[in-house]
This record gives C-alpha cells, sequence and structure tokens, in this order.
C-alpha cells in the first residue's frame, strides 16, 4: 500500500492508479483502496498490467458476480470475459455512446477492460460522467426528469443485421432476443453507493421515455445523448499495451473511438452485475436508498 498511488486525469473524471501490480494478490485493504478511487474518479486506470485471462475474471469477481455476454465470443480459459476484435473484417460496433447491458433487470455496476493488442495509433475510448452532466441541467428539468422512466432495448444495440447479430450468427441472436425483452429503468438514477444523482439513458441501448409521445420522447433524448457529450464531463484515455481501465456502469457513458482500421485491436472485458436502478424520490415508503 506504501506505493498506492492515485493521480487525477481531469478535474470531472478519471484517475491513474500507480504502484498496483495485479498479477500479484490482492490484499482486502488494497481492494478497498481500489474502490474508493473507482468511487470518486468513476473511472480508474492501470498501465502495464501483465495478468491472463484467469487473473482478469478472478479480479473483477472480487468485486461481485459476473455478467457473461449474450453474443460476444467468451475468452476460452475465462468463459466469462469476453473478446472484443476488431479489425477491417469486424469493425467496431461501440463507435457509439453507451452504459454496458442496460437491457437488463439489473445493468452492471462495473466493466474492467483489458489491452490485448493494440493499433500502430489511435483506438482511444473516453467516458463521460454522468453526474456532473445531470448537475448542469436546470433544476426545473431534473425534477421532470426524475419522475419518468425509460425503455432500454436490447434490439437497439444488436440489431438482426447488425455487426455483432452477424458475427454470432442468426441462432443465437435470435435466442439473446427472446431472453431479454425491453426492460423499464429510471431516467435519473441514484447510485447506490455514493447517493449522488445521475442521468442513466444512453443512445446505444435507450428507447423512448415511457408516457411521452414519440417527439417528445425524441426531443428529449436526443437533447440528453448530445448533452452527455460536452467536454468538461469527459476523459479520453490513450491505451497502451497492458493497460486496464476499470470504470463505474452505473455513473459514465462511453465511446470507443473508431479511427484505427484496417489495424486490429483486441479486448478482453469482465462485467461485474449490479443491482436494480431506482430514484431515491420514488422509493415505496419507510425504504431508504441504499448508500443513505
Amino acid at each position: 500500500m506504501a506505493q498506492f498511488k492515485v493521480t487525477p486525469l481531469t478535474p470531472t473524471i478519471g484517475a491513474l492508479i500507480e504502484g498496483v501490480d495485479l498479477a500479484q494478490p490482492v490484499s482486502d485493504d488494497l481492494l478497498q483502496a481500489i474502490r474508493q478511487a473507482f468511487l470518486k474518479h468513476q473511472v480508474v486506470f492501470f498501465e502495464d498490467q501483465h495478468i491472463t485471462p484467469v487473473q482478469h475474471r478472478d479480479f473483477a469477481a472480487r468485486f461481485g458476480a459476473l455478467h457473461t455476454h449474450p453474443l460476444y465470443p467468451g475468452v476460452p480459459e475465462a468463459p466469462e470475459l469476453f473478446i472484443l476484435d476488431n479489425h477491417k473484417d469486424n469493425p467496431t460496433d461501440n463507435d457509439s455512446w453507451h452504459t454496458d447491458v442496460t437491457f437488463i433487470e439489473t445493468p452492471p455496476m462495473a466493466s474492467i477492460l483489458y489491452a490485448r493488442r493494440l493499433p500502430p495509433s489511435g483506438g482511444d475510448t473516453i467516458w463521460s460522467n454522468m453526474k456532473a452532466a445531470y448537475e448542469a441541467l436546470s433544476p426545473a428539468f431534473r425534477e421532470f426528469l426524475a419522475s419518468l422512466d425509460a425503455v432500454h432495448d436490447f434490439a437497439r444495440g444488436f440489431p438482426t443485421r447488425g455487426i455483432v447479430a452477424n458475427a454470432a450468427g442468426e441462432d443465437k441472436h435470435a435466442k439473446a432476443a427472446a431472453e431479454h425483452p425491453p426492460v423499464l429503468h429510471p431516467v435519473i438514477r441514484t447510485h447506490p453507493e455514493t447517493g449522488e444523482d445521475g442521468l442513466f439513458v444512453n443512445f446505444g441501448f435507450t428507447e423512448r421515455i415511457k408516457g411521452l409521445r414519440r417527439k417528445e420522447s425524441d426531443a428529449i433524448l436526443n437533447m440528453l445523448f448530445e448533452h452527455i457529450q460536452k467536454p468538461e464531463f469527459l476523459v479520453r484515455w490513450r491505451w497502451s499495451p497492458n493497460a486496464i481501465a476499470f470504470w463505474d456502469n452505473r455513473v459514465t457513458q462511453h465511446y470507443a473511438v473508431n479511427d484505427y482500421l484496417p489495424h486490429r485491436r483486441i479486448m478482453n472485458r469482465a462485467t461485474v452485475l449490479g443491482d436494480r436502478p431506482y430514484h431515491r424520490s420514488r422509493l415505496p415508503a419507510g425504504v431508504k436508498a441504499a448508500a443513505e
């Protein structure tokens, strides 16, 4: 713990953690220090980490149960991880702002991405702080949004003729679509650990706002999808070999920059399951938010 160092990358989001070798056993004290940095900075980065897929999986599992993606190919040694292997014949589908796997009832609390192979240049990832984006809205608009739920749809993020669906195959995609009907989540989410509120709609999976006419819903969602891209909310990470990004999926969105083709980029990702999203104002009487 003596060498553990956290260096913020922007005033709003992102920090580099140094003095940690994740190939070595992680003590409970070190794990708690990493978790505190993760909660404070929303996405934390580790450089020059030489870990196996099993070590990657086991580190992620210290934070909770792992999600297995219904479409992406798994890593043979640790099938809970999946592979993002993008090149000229398999371009990325992640070049849109999104929060991971919000098409399930209990979206992930975190994702941990490990760089296995990188292009000569490009292939950065950008994260946006949804607490900061929420707080930049007017109080009246925040109050209005807090009363709303939105539909999150697997089919929006993974359409039948999309890149990932084609790679997975028709039968696998049809099975995944049948097992993941649309779900409702609050437009404003209360973070279960910090108690802070943030936007919880994303271009990748949010189809519409319940109870509004389509034009009204589209106007609000399009405004929010643009709003979260303000530079003041962002951190941009330039990947180096064997680097790791660990982000709080409950209060961030991210965008994989698609500027490196025809070169190849291979990443492994672990995804840690979370809780059912809620907003404090709509909890049943007598029930307190988890962070209170």
